[in-house]
């Protein structure tokens, strides 16, 4: 019931074994909406018996009335008989019925079998292949084409990608360097080897974290970065713009990025290496240890040969982390959520694919007796 003049009424009626609801007045979106609860609680109720929908005393009816109508007789499960409607309001209560008919549930999403995800497997490693295809031979082609290779360009995002990242490295890699130092002391003490702390941080910081941790945290600021940078250059056609005027958008925009990344990863990987090491010789110097000490372990037990295979190791990370992210980039599609969908696929596949290839090198490098 509504306090309005002219609004819509219902009242419930049992005639010949059939539940019968009677409208009367106007039936538009304000009158359904006050008596929708208990037009839909008696169509549940009549489940399995005649609904007749009585509309003789309606005024008047729109097709939210209608839409409404249509609505009972689905919760009814059984539809609904319509008597005293005038042939508008039937027409428009066909009109109601079609397009709820053709709504219907929504879709269930299609759970995927082993054939499916291995062809999604191969159209991905397919696709990873001819990205690293054309990025050779955008790199063979490249002294033909210096003119698309801006060495301005190559110069800003080396800025982007090393020296803004610079605080972030510090703090990590000295954090890093102090948690390894403290909760491998502690063990260590009940042996009395605490000092071989400094050879085992040392070389775990050299030859794995150091390079590891740097290409997170490129993937994570820088990966994601050039993502979304290119991506949204591909959502804006510019990079077809490029195409257009005869412009390869791989010298351009690709080999760029990964020549910048390839140049500052070893010296931000350098960076946290000696973070951690700081870090290390804090909690040393914590437990009693001089520096003079501290620094001769390491320098007894770490070659030169630890350092730069780790330095190597991170110049390869930076440039397979840089080409996720332009090929995230350059795969982007449409809508407003596809720049965010590229520079979340670039974080993780940046990740996966310096892991990846760490247990490569730990694999190879192991088999060759380094």
């Amino acid at each position: 019931m509504t306090d309005h003049p002219g609004a819509a009424r219902v009242s419930v009626a049992l005639r010949d074994g059939a539940t019968v609801l009677s409208f009367d007045g106007r039936l538009d979106a304000a009158a359904s909406g006050a008596i929708w609860r208990q037009a839909m609680r008696t169509a549940t109720q009549a489940r399995g018996q005649r609904l007749v929908l009585d509309l003789t005393a309606v005024t008047a009816c729109d097709m939210t009335g209608t839409a409404f109508l249509a609505e009972i007789e689905a919760m009814h499960g059984g539809g609904g008989e319509p008597v005293g409607a005038s042939e508008h309001v039937l027409a428009l209560l066909h009109r109601a019925r079609a397009a709820r008919a053709r709504r219907g549930a929504p879709a269930r999403p299609r759970s995927l079998g082993l054939r499916e995800v291995m062809a999604l497997a191969l159209a991905h490693a397919g696709s990873a292949a001819a990205f690293i295809g054309e990025t050779a031979i955008a790199l063979l082609r490249a002294p033909r084409r210096r003119r698309m290779l801006r060495l301005v360009e190559v110069a800003r995002h080396a800025e982007q990608a090393g020296t803004r990242s610079l605080p972030l490295v510090i703090l990590l890699g000295f954090l890093i360097g102090l948690i390894l130092a403290f909760q491998s002391a502690v063990p260590m003490q009940r042996f009395g080897a605490d000092l071989y702390v400094a050879n085992l941080v040392a070389l775990a910081l050299l030859r794995e974290l150091g390079p590891l941790l740097t290409a997170v945290i490129l993937a994570g600021r820088t990966g994601s970065a050039f993502a979304a940078e290119i991506g949204t250059m591909k959502v804006n056609e510019e990079v077809d713009a490029l195409t257009t005027m005869g412009l390869d958008p791989m010298t351009m925009l690709v080999l760029p990025r990964i020549i910048a990344v390839m140049l500052v990863m070893p010296a931000i990987t350098l960076v946290l290496d000696v973070a951690g090491l700081l870090g290390m010789a804090t909690v040393m110097r914590g437990f009693g240890f001089p520096l003079v000490t501290i620094a001769r372990q390491v320098q007894l037990f770490v070659t030169v040969g630890d350092l730069t295979g780790g330095l190597a190791k991170a110049m390869c990370f930076g440039a397979v982390v840089a080409a996720v992210g332009c090929r995230a980039g350059l795969a982007t599609g449409v809508g407003p959520r596809a720049v965010g969908l590229s520079a979340t696929a670039a974080v993780v596949g940046g990740i996966v694919a310096t892991i990846v290839l760490d247990g490569t090198f730990a694999l190879v490098l192991y088999r060759l007796g380094l």
